[in-house]
């Protein structure tokens, strides 16, 4: 409505299409309404009456149904169906489901609602701020057709000059009808998305939606960097330990000379990549992590730390693959931060399970002054805890200690 050219637009007349046809469709629920209640109280006692009450208990489906698709006039983002699809076939799956669903007792509040009191709003709107202005511009014509005309049933026009000032003034007002209409349009169709389609539900069950996938994403890349470390342990690996072990019998059984000096130079380059190799296979997904669980990597991870690490980590058993695998890995990152940035002459790590929540604290009596976003990695490390709804919380004075503290979500050991 704020835009210029709205008067100029369907909109004015998507608003009358609107209240008029729910006006019309209230009226409708409302006679059903009474018939049903009308109905049921008089064959209450009998077995025909109790189809008859849950039919009318679940009226509101079909009326919401239908204020939903009357919504596209008014409303540019689709309204969506709040109902769940029942979990077995069948009708009295799918009547226990609708009877358990909230979405079906505010549908059937909606149509109370509609058919007591919103149509006879809609119709009063229409009548007000459309068909009066339209009855003042076609004041011309009726003294045309009549020689008179009542303006409104109020004001008796004879003249001409009358009756063209009051078509002037039903344009005004027509004008001003139609912003009115759409005011009433939106407030109506405000309140029954409300009642029919919340929007809260909607972001609910996209946010849901949004956990679930990235739980699915995290899990997908877990797997594939457990594939690559097979890959790389099982083919890649193996090729340069056979190749190591093949360089060292040709320099035992060359003579001393030029070529024994180059087969042994190979033989110690090739025992170098595969050691790097082992670095990196350990660094992508450690076997002693898949196969012993989170406290025997940390301690793993501590026993090759360049500072002295007290471990003190006690869980009651197994985590998910996700949780472990991150925190396997922040505690990787900060013992190597202590290692290249803190001066620290020992750390400790410790933690457990609290409430539901893996929390890990990474302590170093080194300089201190640790930030994130100056090279330390600690950017990543919340990313990576974030993904799976942690928190990371870092306390670093100058001077130190150090304290970093990781908290995530991950229900109950196995």
């Amino acid at each position: 409505m704020s835009r210029p050219g709205y008067l100029l637009r369907a909109w004015p007349w998507r608003s009358a299409g609107y209240l008029l046809t729910g006006a019309v469709t209230g009226a409708v629920v409302l006679v059903g309404i009474v018939v049903s209640v009308v109905a049921g109280g008089v064959l209450a006692l009998a077995l025909v009456g109790l189809p008859l009450l849950l039919g009318t208990v679940l009226a509101g489906i079909p009326v919401a149904a239908l204020e939903r698709f009357r919504l596209r006039l008014v409303d540019a983002e689709p309204a969506p169906d709040p109902h769940d699809a029942p979990g077995e076939p069948g009708l009295w799956s799918w009547l226990s489901t609708r009877l358990r669903e909230r979405a079906t007792w505010r549908e059937l509040g909606h149509a109370l609602l509609f058919g007591g009191l919103l149509w006879p709003v809609d119709a009063l709107a229409f009548s007000a701020f459309l068909l009066g202005p339209l009855s003042v511009v076609a004041t011309p014509l009726l003294m045309a057709v009549f020689g008179e005309a009542k303006v409104l049933k109020v004001w008796l026009v004879t003249t001409w000059p009358a009756a063209v000032g009051f078509a002037v003034l039903g344009l005004v007002l027509l004008a001003l009808g139609a912003y009115l209409l759409g005011v009433a349009a939106g407030a109506r169709a405000g309140l029954a998305r409300l009642l029919i389609a919340p929007r809260e539900a909607d972001l609910g069950a996209r946010v849901v939606e949004l956990a679930r996938s990235r739980v699915r994403l995290v899990d997908a890349f877990e797997a594939e960097r457990r594939r690559i470390e097979r890959d790389l342990h099982d083919g890649a690996q193996q090729r340069l330990v056979a190749l190591t072990m093949t360089l060292g019998l040709a320099r035992l059984d060359a003579p001393p000379g030029p070529l024994a000096d180059q087969l042994a130079k190979a033989h110690e380059e090739a025992g170098k990549a595969l050691a790097e190799l082992r670095e990196l296979i350990h660094g992508i997904h450690p076997k002693v992590l898949a196969d012993y669980g989170l406290e025997a990597a940390v301690a793993d991870a501590a026993d090759r730390s360049a500072v002295p690490v007290d471990v003190d980590l006690e869980l009651p058993g197994r985590l998910s693959q996700a949780v472990e695998a991150a925190a396997y890995f922040v505690v990787c990152e900060a013992l190597a931060n202590v290692g290249r940035h803190s001066g620290a002459s020992r750390a400790e790590v410790s933690g457990g399970l609290s409430d539901g929540r893996l929390v890990l604290r990474i302590r170093d009596d080194g300089r201190g002054g640790a930030r994130a976003g100056e090279g330390s990695g600690l950017t990543g490390l919340a990313d990576r805890v974030s993904v799976l709804d942690g928190r990371l919380s870092l306390s670093s004075p100058p001077g130190g200690p150090t304290l970093l503290r990781v908290e995530i979500p991950c229900g109950p050991a196995s």
